[in-house]
């Protein structure tokens, strides 16, 4: 369905153009704009990098024509000549743009949750804030560090790049840190050769996509200093040889490698998790979830605390 939508819009410019209610100029900056959303939505750039090429682009309009086009066009038309409409809207964008890039590279970024993963911590259609500086400045779109300032602690929720496709975002909870010796077996970590223990909260219920409503058990954790809920099913998962999920399965102890963490879903019989892929790397981190800011079908759950 976004697809028609974003051909409707560009075909809407075409026939703009050929009415002439767009100039030239202007109908290129709106095409390479919605090109550029178009990327992003299909998961085909980052929207970092479509931010940033935006700065580019809408900087370098204004740039080009304080250097060269601004003299020729008032040396042609005079001091109260016109400017172009493509050069307005540019000046217009780029020190919002600049702003909103700032602010989500270095200090705080939006994130919406799509799934179940991390439930009963945080739900499908949760609206949130990550914090950028808790784990380092880093640089937009490659992602390294450049001012150390901490390290995720165990117990913290935290924002990554996913390790197999890194221009998807995903969230989970740190088990293992560097160094870890962890094990997963009947339904209890034992991280270092300490059980973390498990207490009975409720039963919960829930509609599984696709599914009736399901029962799990809600069990309170404690991570560090992180006190925290899990939901537990009677389920038994299945995972590929050799997966960190399979060694667990297998009784056998993973030692987190150094440079990485190790996460996992606070639903964790239906989250695809470090047990499914592997390891998160220190270069692929993105920041610490903190705070709830909207859900459009749970109001109560605006304004609560991510831990």
């Amino acid at each position: 369905m976004i697809n028609y939508i974003f051909i409707a819009i560009a075909l809407a410019g075409v026939v703009m153009l050929v009415q002439r209610k767009l100039t030239l100029g202007l109908f290129i900056f709106a095409e390479l704009i919605l090109t550029g959303l178009w990327l992003v939505k299909t998961d085909q750039i980052p929207f970092a990098l479509f931010m940033l090429l935006v700065l580019v682009l809408t900087g370098g309009i204004w740039l080009g024509d304080v250097l060269f086009f601004k003299r020729r066009r008032e040396a042609q038309q005079g001091k109260n000549a016109a400017e172009p409409e493509v050069l307005e809207y540019a000046k217009s964008f780029f020190p919002v743009i600049l702003v909103v890039f700032i602010i989500r590279s270095f200090v705080v970024e939006p994130f919406k949750i799509p799934s179940g993963s991390m439930m009963p911590t945080l739900l499908a259609g949760d609206f949130i804030l990550v914090n950028k500086f808790d784990y380092g400045l880093r640089t937009p779109i490659t992602n390294k560090t450049f001012i150390k300032v901490g390290h995720p602690k165990r117990g913290d929720v935290f924002v990554f790049h996913f390790p197999p496709n890194p221009s998807i975002d995903y969230i989970k909870r740190v088990i293992g840190l560097p160094g870890d010796k962890i094990s997963y077996k009947g339904k209890q970590l034992t991280i270092n050769g300490q059980v973390q223990d498990l207490s009975y909260v409720a039963d919960y219920e829930y509609e599984m996509p696709g599914l009736n409503m399901i029962t799990a058990r809600r069990e309170a954790e404690k991570l560090g200093d992180v006190s925290h809920n899990i939901l537990i099913h009677n389920i038994v998962g299945e995972y590929a040889p050799d997966s960190v999920g399979d060694q667990f399965a297998n009784g056998q102890t993973v030692t987190v490698p150094a440079g990485h963490y190790f996460a996992m879903g606070d639903n964790r019989d239906n989250s695809s998790d470090g047990r499914v892929w592997g390891f998160v790397s220190e270069n692929n981190l993105v920041g610490k979830a903190f705070f709830i800011w909207f859900n459009l079908d749970e109001f109560k759950r605006i304004g609560s605390s991510v831990h």
